[in-house]
């Protein structure tokens, strides 16, 4: 059995909530409320999605409601003091939003996320339609696969692949997500290969790799 890594398929929410650009201010802010969440996807047609609409987006309406901007504040902060006056989801959302396929590998989507600053990926198809939303929280879920399962996965992907004929000399043990690899191999240079391979199973959370090649000592 070849193991395959976790994709965003694997861990997104499939219920979402969105809305369409005509949505008012109001119905935004309760959509929000009620789903427990600061992001909604802006969409149109078929649910296409061409936006998304952030707390920090909805933000500025409350910044500026009891002040009027000076003519240099409105220069520096364009975008923000034009949301103010918004009322629609067209007009507050943040276009083009970013987006991931549901085929992503993990690893990909939280190095978006973090570049992005964001806390939320919609995931589309190729056509750009909703199909579910990743959050920060989702990507963690692989933290939360039992120990068994990590050690039978390093086990079968790691050093029955890389040590053939020494893999009865090895010991794989897992707690709490932090692997450790204990026994003798007899290709000394294939160690750190397996240090790498066992820390890159989705839901590891560290590797102590202890092995050792007797020709070598």
């Amino acid at each position: 059995m070849v193991s395959t890594p976790y994709t965003v398929g694997d861990v997104m929410t499939r219920t979402v909530v969105a809305v369409e650009r005509e949505a008012p201010f109001k119905e935004i802010v309760a959509a929000m409320e009620q789903w427990k969440v600061t992001a909604v996807p802006v969409v149109e047609g078929e649910g296409r999605v061409v936006g998304v609409v952030s707390e920090a987006d909805l933000l500025p309406k409350e910044e500026f409601r009891d002040t009027e901007p000076g003519l240099i504040e409105q220069m520096r902060n364009l975008g923000d003091t034009a949301k103010a006056g918004a009322v629609r989801a067209g007009d507050l959302m943040t276009t083009p939003a970013v987006t991931i396929r549901a085929d992503a590998p993990l690893p990909q989507a939280a190095r978006t996320m973090i570049r992005q600053r964001i806390k939320r990926l919609p995931v589309v198809d190729a056509d750009g339609t909703l199909q579910g939303i990743l959050s920060r929280a989702d990507l963690l879920k692989v933290f939360l696969r039992p120990d068994d399962d990590l050690a039978d996965e390093v086990r079968r992907e790691v050093v029955d692949r890389l040590f053939p004929v020494s893999r009865h000399g090895v010991r794989v043990d897992v707690t709490d997500g932090v692997v450790t690899l204990t026994g003798t191999v007899r290709d000394g240079t294939l160690i750190p290969v397996a240090a790498r391979l066992a820390h890159a199973v989705d839901g590891v959370v560290e590797v102590k790799c202890l092995l050792t090649c007797p020709q070598e000592q």
